[in-house]
């Protein structure tokens, strides 16, 4: 079992996005799904040898289902595209709390530290840490090894102005319009096809530690 093989049954999702499809083929999705698993299982293990508030997370609580929620949605297709599961305490892919993010896509795999879309009195006090104590911020974002992996937080669906309440002479703006804390590293297939690639991905959730330390800090004043 590879990362290719992985990849090549979600391609042939995507093109065959329908329960009859997906019935057809579900020894192929269960090979995937216990593949992707193994790997959330060693990832967790991986992860809690640094961060302690992982050690007792279980990859059933941290892996999302392939089977999108189509109640509210225009979009129809029953199943998702991807694999993905967010590694954090207190509720797994659940949690309000910084994780890791793990995303396995035929369009782009990645990994990803920080808060996705907290609500909003957990990104308003976000924004609060962030603009008392940026020096902090700076550090960790400055540090070889975060920077070495991580340049930028998520613009998605971020603001055109610096929220009200938030002084506008703020020295960087842009961190206070966000709507997710949270930065990525892109997977290459050098990377997805390495024989240690958990390990790998171990060391980059590792160089992201300290900014889920710095905003669980305020994550946790909150929930």
């Amino acid at each position: 079992m590879t990362i290719q093989y992985l990849l090549d049954f979600l391609s042939d999702l995507a093109k065959n996005n329908n329960r009859e499809w997906f019935a057809e083929n579900k020894n192929r999705y269960d090979i995937c799904k216990t593949y992707f698993e193994n790997i959330s299982k060693q990832l967790i293990l991986e992860i809690a040898a640094f961060d302690e508030d992982i050690k007792h997370v279980e990859a059933k609580d941290c892996v999302f289902r392939i089977y999108r929620d189509i109640r509210f949605s225009t979009d129809k297709t029953p199943y998702k595209t991807h694999f993905g599961v967010y590694i954090a305490s207190a509720g797994g892919r659940k949690s309000q709390r910084g994780g890791y993010y793990l995303h396995l896509d035929p369009a782009g795999c990645f990994i990803a530290v920080g808060v996705w879309c907290p609500p909003p009195n957990i990104l308003k006090a976000l924004r609060q840490s962030v603009c008392d104590n940026i020096d902090e911020l700076n550090e960790i974002r400055n540090e070889a090894s975060f920077s070495t992996y991580f340049k930028t937080f998520f613009e998605e669906d971020k603001l055109k102005k610096v929220p009200a309440g938030f002084p506008r002479d703020f020295p960087e703006p842009e961190l206070l319009k966000l709507k997710h804390y949270m930065v990525e590293h892109k997977l290459n297939d050098y990377i997805l096809n390495a024989p240690d690639l958990v390990s790998r991905l171990g060391e980059i959730a590792r160089a992201g530690y300290p900014l889920n330390k710095f905003l669980n800090y305020t994550v946790d004043e909150v929930i």
